[in-house]
């Protein structure tokens, strides 16, 4: 039995929650073209963008620990498939549509320059008199605008559920504007759950590469509150915590935190009687959510992870290297336009040398960005 577009659409409807987002209640793509025969246009948004340059780039952007610096610290493409994974887990358990959370955890990021945070905020302020950057915006750009892999129209011509959860994506240290896409309103829930499972997965892995690189101690996170009492529960010693119970603590970290979620989520939703999309979308807060005792408790390991690990002095010095070559290439290129590659020049000439200069930078990898500043003020690169 074939398993087309039609058939695949009446399973979803009838295994999802009554406020889940549905493909086939979609309001379609800006540029009209047929579906495909054996996937739902949220499962052929997922392909697309996993099939796009941008989506590649990110094997080599920073998570916290820049490229060159190991092989196993996570990166921002890695960092995206522990959300994608994440984020199915929650879908399924809340009777959401799994693949339209997928697609909107594969994107989220697509739009991070190098040097993660460090380097969003150099943009940021690099660009703030010429339009301003926000890789959630620099995201919707990307599937929008800057990929260009069809005849008809730029973009990868993504649904619109898709496209609004990639701008309305909201983290603690994300904050969304999305004036085109009904800013009065909340997200799908499935858009909702990709935000909780960001926050989810940097928390793990950050702390997981904070222990493997040896900037955190693992006697330090008795500090924290959930930390301490998951190793009791565990009956595992904090200061002497070995690389197979390393792996099994931060394991039985993220079991946790889905298990709450899950829970947290599905009792708001009971309490409020949500019972349709629209009762999601008019809801005055997100539905997706911790319980309030380790929503307190993520704040706490989030403050810990910022005052031991994203201000350790080792991450300061590679954040302080970013910000000098991202400043030094964007003042070269805005000053000397001639030294850009002849597409990027093409794209000054339609779109104002600044913006074409930051989509240029935001695109780069790590390890791109380090090579063209070589190249560029290096008297012996070639």
């Amino acid at each position: 039995m074939r398993y087309t577009r039609e058939r695949l659409l009446e399973l979803e409807d009838r295994a999802l929650a009554p406020y889940a987002m549905r493909a086939s209640e979609t309001r379609g793509r800006e540029h009209p073209e047929p579906e495909s025969a054996y996937r739902t246009p949220f499962q052929k948004d997922r392909d697309r963008v996993l099939h796009t340059t941008a989506f590649r780039r990110l094997e080599y952007k920073t998570q916290v620990f820049v490229n060159y610096e190991g092989d196993y610290y996570r990166t921002r493409l890695t960092h995206t498939l522990e959300v994608a994974q994440v984020a199915r887990s929650l879908a399924r358990a809340l009777g959401l549509n799994e693949d339209l959370a997928e697609v909107v955890a594969m994107a989220h990021d697509l739009g991070h320059p190098p040097f993660g945070h460090a380097g969003e905020r150099v943009l940021a302020e690099l660009m703030e008199a010429h339009g301003g950057f926000d890789h959630n915006k620099q995201s919707l750009r990307i599937v929008t605008w800057l990929e260009r892999r069809y005849p008809g129209f730029r973009g990868l011509n993504l649904t619109w559920e898709v496209r609004e959860g990639i701008v309305k994506h909201e983290t603690v240290y994300d904050l969304p504007s999305a004036e085109d896409y009904e800013p009065q309103r909340r997200p799908t829930l499935e858009a909702q759950i990709v935000n909780l499972a960001d926050e989810i997965a940097y928390n793990a892995h950050d702390l997981d590469d904070g222990l493997r690189s040896g900037l955190l101690r693992p006697g330090q996170l008795a500090q924290v509150e959930v930390l301490r009492e998951l190793a009791a529960e565990l009956e595992l010693d904090l200061e002497r915590l070995s690389e197979f119970d390393r792996r099994v603590f931060i394991r039985e970290l993220l079991g946790l935190m889905i298990t709450d979620v899950v829970a947290a989520t599905d009792a708001v939703i009971a309490a409020e009687g949500i019972g349709s999309l629209d009762d999601v979308r008019r809801f005055p807060v997100p539905l997706a959510r911790y319980s309030e005792r380790l929503g307190a408790q993520m704040a706490e390991l989030r403050g810990f992870l910022y005052a031991n690990l994203y201000r350790h002095y080792h991450i300061v010095r590679q954040v302080a290297k970013a910000k000098h070559v991202l400043e030094r290439l964007f003042e070269a290129y805005t000053q000397m336009p001639e030294m850009l590659p002849p597409g990027v020049q093409t794209a000054a000439e339609e779109e104002g040398l600044f913006r074409a200069v930051c989509d240029y930078m935001a695109g780069m990898t790590d390890r791109y960005a380090l090579d063209e500043y070589a190249r560029i003020f290096d008297p012996y690169g070639r």
